[in-house]
């Protein structure tokens, strides 16, 4: 399996406050976007979102896999 790092620095400001994130993986990146798109759009409006994502992928898509 192929392993993919980020190196990032998120700042994001909204009325009610701000947040500064360094997330150094997909999986931290992703929860980072979800909880910002929950904060922009509404928890229904947010899984929306995503679901439009997902159908873009077969439903047993494994991810990058590494060659040989």
């Amino acid at each position: 399996m192929t392993t993919v790092t980020l190196q990032a620095d998120i700042k994001a400001k909204w009325p009610q406050g701000q947040s500064s994130y360094s997330p150094g993986s997909p999986e931290e990146l992703a929860i980072i976007g979800i909880d910002l798109l929950v904060k922009e759009l509404g928890t229904q409006a947010a899984q929306a979102f995503i679901g439009q994502i997902f159908e873009k992928y077969p439903a047993d898509y494994r991810g990058a896999q590494e060659r040989d």
